[in-house]
């Protein structure tokens, strides 16, 4: 079993409930707003790493990042991307089986026909009433599976 860290809209606070979570993971995608090189330091200890550019992503670092990704692993293609709303393929016809995005905060899980939308939340700083929250995939035999992980405020 293959397993990603999903992340984004961590804003400069990387917490180390998080950390602990994304601990053991095979690779972890950030889905932008990442805000300083340091938090992609610190994942890159954990897992190897995909991260995309946010809105807020600025600076030099952030300049070599893609605004968004196409990716293989576990023979599944994923397409990261900061904000779904700016999704400019149809990944369906494109044969991505999942889109990671970030940017509303709001975790979600939603499958629409054969693509898997999976937005892990934010487990930066606390954004209105919303959770602090990451998530993983689990891909085995073709197969993949979402969960979102939600962490008390510290």
């Amino acid at each position: 079993m293959l397993r990603i860290g999903l992340v984004s809209d961590t804003h400069g606070l990387l917490r180390a409930p998080v950390m602990e979570f994304l601990r053991g993971s095979h690779h972890i995608v950030h889905a932008g707003d990442i805000c300083d090189s340091q938090t992609l330091e610190q994942l890159s200890a954990l897992a190897p790493i995909t991260a995309v550019r946010g809105n807020n992503d600025r600076g030099a670092w952030a300049e070599r990042l893609a605004e968004s990704e196409l990716i293989q692993l576990g023979g599944l293609f994923l397409y990261v991307i900061h904000d779904l709303a700016q999704l400019d393929i149809d990944p369906a016809a494109a044969g991505v089986h999942v889109v990671v995005s970030g940017h509303s905060h709001k975790p979600l899980i939603e499958r629409k026909g054969a693509v898997l939308y999976v937005n892990p939340g934010s487990p930066g700083p606390r954004r209105f009433k919303l959770p602090i929250a990451a998530a993983e995939l689990l891909i085995e035999k073709g197969s993949v599976t979402a969960r979102i992980n939600e962490f008390a405020a510290q």
